[in-house]
């Protein structure tokens, strides 16, 4: 399987499972109704490792994130030549899973009123709109998560970056459900330009019942802020430590 189609399903993966949890907490007459966040950052752990293990087991490198893309591209540990072809399969591949979540439980959907409880099935919403703290919240986040890889993968700045490996899926989930459950309670830990952007495109194309808005003025923020976290953490690795 080539790199690009690896990091396509990985990422479909990890929307598929992680969107999937969120649909179950959210949506009305799940099983898993107002579960909580614990709930979802265990799942999104799950899907993170799921994703990772088997789009590196499939021969690609399991970063399903442009922000680790480009941090591991800042870094020297991968082709800048890359980065686009990375991008738009992990873009795809997040499109996929979240179309995939909302035909599973379409019929939850139809059952539910709650627009905003629709949209965070797709996409984050901050729980309290502040530009500055969500910008910030978005930025540790993913500096955890990418500062986190570069230990993870026990070597230097450079080539052997690139890749977390299969064998490093589990602790990078961890990472994750770290992040969660201590950074997601004010932005929803986006930390992952692919996981929000391409489900919030979705977002505004499939025809939901209910669905309300889509949030466009705040898309930017799990963007931008994943970027930069993504970048300060190669920063640091290459400056610091």
């Amino acid at each position: 399987m080539s790199a690009y189609l690896a990091e396509f399903v990985g990422t479909a993966i990890l929307l598929l499972l992680g969107n999937g949890v969120v649909a179950n907490v959210a949506l009305d007459k799940t099983y898993g109704k107002d579960s909580g966040l614990i709930v979802i950052a265990f799942g999104w752990a799950i899907a993170v490792f799921i994703g990772v293990f088997v789009c590196t087991s499939a021969g690609g490198l399991g970063h399903l994130n442009p922000a680790v893309t480009i941090g591991m591209a800042v870094s020297g540990g991968f082709s800048w030549s890359l980065v686009p072809g990375y991008i738009i399969a992990q873009m795809l591949g997040a499109m996929l899973g979240t179309s995939l979540v909302w035909m599973m439980y379409r019929p939850h959907y139809e059952a539910t009123t709650d627009a905003a409880g629709i949209k965070s099935t797709f996409c984050n919403t901050p729980a309290i709109p502040s530009t500055f703290s969500n910008v910030l919240s978005e930025v540790l986040g993913t500096f955890v998560l990418v500062y986190g890889a570069f230990h993870i993968v026990g070597a230097s700045v450079g080539e052997q970056a690139a890749s977390l490996g299969a064998i490093d899926a589990l602790p990078i989930a961890l990472v994750v459900l770290g992040i969660g459950v201590a950074l997601g309670g004010t932005t929803g830990y986006a930390i992952n330009p692919a996981r929000d952007l391409g489900p919030r495109i979705m977002h505004a194309v499939l025809p939901i019942t209910n669905k309300g808005d889509n949030g466009w003025g705040y898309a930017w923020v799990p963007v931008v802020g994943p970027i930069i976290g993504a970048v300060l953490a190669a920063l640091v690795k290459m400056y610091v430590v």
